[in-house]
């Protein structure tokens, strides 16, 4: 379960920091400005915390926590989609049999 909460936190930290990173990542990207200023943005983006990068959040399942074989859109695992699945819990979803 610490896997889990460890993701839960990094949500809320990338939450809370993306504006600053934005606006930091828009000042870097801009040719426009002076070097220096684009390096004193890029010093600033370093000092945020690195679990502040939305890169580092995990798609993990919202019953089991299981990091792999996660739906996007419905962000539960396959293993926790077949269950429901097989418990009736989905409408329109029934067991295959061939």
């Amino acid at each position: 379960m610490s896997a889990i909460n460890k993701n839960n936190k990094r949500i809320k930290l990338s939450d809370k920091f993306y504006k600053k990173r934005m606006k930091l990542k828009k000042i870097i990207m801009d040719k426009k400005l002076s070097l220096e200023e684009r390096f004193k943005a890029q010093q600033k983006l370093s000092k945020l915390p690195r679990n502040s990068a939305k890169v580092r959040v995990m798609n993990r399942c919202q019953i089991t926590g299981r990091p792999h074989g996660v739906y996007r859109k419905l962000k539960i695992s396959r293993i926790a989609l077949r269950q429901l699945g097989l418990e009736g819990k989905i409408p329109g979803m029934v067991k295959s049999s061939w």
